[in-house]
Formats: structure tokens, sequence, C-alpha cells
């Protein structure tokens, strides 16, 4: 299985997110903004966390502009498989491949902490390495990680089973019925704003030294493997 990394100016997670998917067993490469084309073979492209262009004009805006993204969306438009994670995925939101938007968090205040979660659907490559309703711990850090949508959008998420995951009380930042991450029509695609990635090894600490988000990766690779 083989994955590109795509970073911009201002990424900061790209090499935790090659680091975990390399740990699950992904050949990985990384990927410059400017890229106009996409490396040959590729199953996966990840967009990781950070603050991609400084977050000026909107957070992931001017990344969803950047060339790759235009290749991006074509392979993922194309049947490929997308992981966006925080900035990841309010590039992904911005680029038009997921529905809704995220705004500032409620309260205004930037947030960093493990917060509790739990997975709402075990179909999709990104899930299935979990039970169906299992409760995780996955840190966060954002500041616009609130999640919203028109109401049509909530309802259709729900009934096409596309809400990956939800946040625990408290809902940290005000997302619209807890949703913490959600995947595409074809549900090929995953946008998240906890980090797994960061909590993808005990080694890493954090709720007692769990490692929740390794099935994340661990059950990617092994769909797109045998896929």
């Amino acid at each position: 299985m083989r994955a590109a990394v795509l970073v911009f100016p201002g990424s900061n997670c790209d090499r935790d997110m090659e680091v975990a998917l390399r740990a699950a067993g992904a050949d990985v490469v990384r990927l410059w903004h400017k890229e106009a084309s996409l490396p040959a073979g590729l199953d996966l492209v990840a967009i990781p966390g950070g603050f991609s262009f400084g977050d000026y004009l909107r957070c992931g805006a001017i990344a969803a502009r950047a060339p790759a993204m235009t290749a991006v969306a074509g392979f993922l438009r194309g049947g490929g498989y997308g992981l966006g994670v925080c900035n990841g995925f309010q590039v992904l939101l911005e680029a038009g491949l997921l529905p809704g938007a995220l705004m500032r968090n409620r309260g205004l205040t930037f947030l960093r902490r493990d917060v509790s979660l739990r997975i709402e659907t075990a179909d999709s490559a990104f899930t299935r390495g979990y039970a169906m309703g299992a409760e995780i711990s996955l840190p966060i850090a954002h500041h616009d990680g609130c999640y919203v949508a028109e109401p049509e959008t909530l309802a259709r998420l729900d009934a096409e089973d596309r809400v990956a995951l939800r946040y625990l009380p408290p809902n940290p930042n005000g997302s619209m019925d807890d949703i913490a991450g959600v995947l595409s029509e074809n549900r090929r695609v995953l946008g998240l704003m906890p980090h797994p990635e960061r909590a993808a090894d005990p080694a890493l600490g954090g709720a007692d030294a769990r490692a929740d988000g390794a099935p994340l990766f661990a059950g990617l690779v092994g769909a797109l493997v045998g896929a």
C-alpha cells in the first residue's frame, strides 16, 4: 500500500503522519504542495495537521487551492482514498471534498488536550479496526474545530452512516451533533479533527499511554492491501 503525505508551508504533523503510516506497513512518500501531479501507484493521500499558509484568510482556504490539490481532488473523486486530520480536514472541506464547514471553537479559545470519542461506524476502511460504539481517547489541538452544516446535511450524514466519530460529553468545541469526523459519500475519504497519528504508539503517552489511534492506521493499511 502506497501513501503520500501532502506538505504545505506551516504543516507540522507531516512527520507524525508519515511515522504512523509506516508503522502500520505503508510505503510513504512526501508530496510538496507545488507539485502538479501525484506519484504513480498511490492508494492514499494523507493531509496532515498544522497551520497551512499560516491559517490566513480561513484555515485551509489557501492550501485547498494549491497546485497539488487539483491532482488530489481528481484522485479522490476518481475513487482514491484520502485522510485529512485537523488542518487536513479543514483543507478537504475548503476544497469541497467533504460536506460542512469548520468554525471557531465555542469560547473562541485554542484547545489542546485529550478528548473522549465514540466510534459511530465500523463500516469504513478507516474505522474497521474498531468495534462499533467503542470509546477511545485522542488528542485535539485546534482553534477552528467546530463542525457546522445545514440541517439537511446533518440528517443525510446520519441517514447514510457517514459520521465516523462523535465527541463524548463534554463536547470540547461546540460541533453540531458532537461530530468529530465525517466520511465522503463513497466512504473513501475521512476528515476528522482529533489526531490519531499523535496516539499511535504507547510511547507517545496520553490517556493511560494507550495507542487508540493505531487501529485506524492498521485497519486502513490492511483494507487497502487487501483491496
